[in-house]
């Protein structure tokens, strides 16, 4: 996993606090791009995370944060857990384009938390977007609900950390596995995005669209194989690979099926493939 903060602090000096913000993209009379900076970032104590709303989320729903499964606050899911409706008081630093924080945020509940088949937490916030929107003129990212393109340009943004990894998506992985954990389907990144502790949590943001294809978790840090930080490949055929310094993402395009009026989550919704309790 790209390990929450306490693991993250040897790399302060190498990522720096004080790194720069992204930049917006550049429009080209090709083909326009969406512009993606901090707005709808959310600092964690130890992770980084986002604001959400889905295709059919109202103005008028409790918002919704977005973040790693092993971001957890009450510890890493065991395999095959799946957490639902438990109580959190959790904060979050919100924070605007520019990468100020404008903002805590309170959550009330983990809606749904897993590290099987993929690695998301997601928190509801005792706010609506609405209220967020008047009160700090910031608006969520929305989770986009088709599959991402291999090929297509991302940015990886890290709240924690106000700091962007700019990069493709290379391709995606049939099984992710690390330690007792196994994921599916997942994003594997170019080696620009060289993420660290810290960003885990982040969303991973088509530059096209500036939607959410997927949440930053992890990367083989040592050229070990499928021990904790050290994720191997796993295809079809059961054959391993591992490729050192290169980092991945969990897929988001399975999600928004899950929720429905009021961003209420069904896991019995037509259309809902997440793990189930």
């Amino acid at each position: 996993m790209n390990k929450p903060l306490l693991a993250a602090l040897s790399s302060l000096a190498i990522a720096g606090l004080g790194a720069a913000p992204a930049v917006a993209a550049p429009h080209t009379a090709v083909k326009p791009k969406a512009t993606v900076d901090f707005a709808g970032t959310v600092a964690l104590s130890n992770c980084s995370g986002s604001v959400i709303r889905f295709p059919n989320s109202a103005d008028t729903d409790p918002a919704l944060v977005l973040t790693n499964g092993h971001c957890l606050e009450t510890g890493f899911p065991d395999p095959g857990q799946v957490i639902t409706g438990q109580s959190s008081s959790r904060t979050f630093g919100l924070l605007n384009s520019s990468g100020s924080k404008v903002a805590t945020l309170r959550a009330n509940q983990v809606v749904y938390s897993t590290m099987t088949d993929t690695d998301v937490t997601i928190y509801r916030l005792t706010t609506t977007y609405a209220q967020i929107k008047s009160s700090y003129g910031i608006s969520p990212l929305t989770v986009n609900d088709t599959h991402p393109t291999a090929g297509a340009a991302i940015k990886v943004v890290s709240a924690f950390w106000k700091r962007t990894y700019s990069c493709s998506i290379d391709g995606f992985v049939y099984r992710l596995k690390e330690g007792d954990w196994t994921w599916k389907d997942s994003v594997r990144y170019t080696s620009s995005c060289n993420t660290i502790g810290g960003t885990s949590g982040s969303p991973v943001i088509d530059t096209g669209t500036g939607k959410v294809v997927a949440v930053n978790n992890t990367g083989n840090e040592d050229g070990e194989t499928c021990t904790e930080n050290n994720p191997c490949e796993v295809d079809q055929n059961g054959n391993v690979t591992i490729h050192q310094g290169i980092n991945y993402a969990e897929e988001t395009y399975l999600i928004p099926a899950c929720f429905t009026t009021g961003n209420k989550l069904n896991l019995s919704a037509s259309g809902c493939t997440l793990p189930k309790p």
